[in-house]
């Protein structure tokens, strides 16, 4: 089932421009176009309901193919903050310096995303 995305890939791109250009300086509401837009590119790249990638307060998708989880916690989970998340999207951190330094929680069998990031062609369709 293909989801309707929230975020225009046009804003979305611009967002995460935004960010890759001044990490720091943008204001809340482009980060959060640029971690919400990365999120719905990763659930449509990977699309299953096994592993749920949570990056608060703006956002959680699930994905990866594999079991359905359907009631309280589920058994495959990543978690991190909004820098972190679009810092492995844009290959700025490898999954694993940020699992090794702490700045990525993961947990479950499912919970490796090391071979969906960095997502290639999210600021330009030139990005490899």
């Amino acid at each position: 089932m293909v989801r309707k995305r929230k975020i225009d890939i046009a804003v979305g791109r611009e967002a995460l421009g935004a960010w890759a250009a001044d990490p720091t300086g943008v204001p809340r509401p482009t980060l959060a176009n640029a971690v919400r837009y990365t999120l719905e590119e990763l659930a449509a790249r990977a699309p299953g309901p096994t592993t749920e990638v949570r990056v608060p307060p703006f956002g959680a998708v699930q994905c990866m193919d594999g079991p359905r989880h359907t009631r309280g916690t589920p058994p495959n989970v990543v978690e991190t903050d909004a820098q972190t998340w679009l810092e492995l999207v844009t290959r700025r951190l490898t999954w694993r310096d940020a699992t090794y330094n702490g700045r990525v929680r993961a947990s479950g069998q499912r919970a490796d995303l090391s071979e969906l990031l960095p997502m290639r062609g999210l600021l330009a369709e030139t990005d490899s």
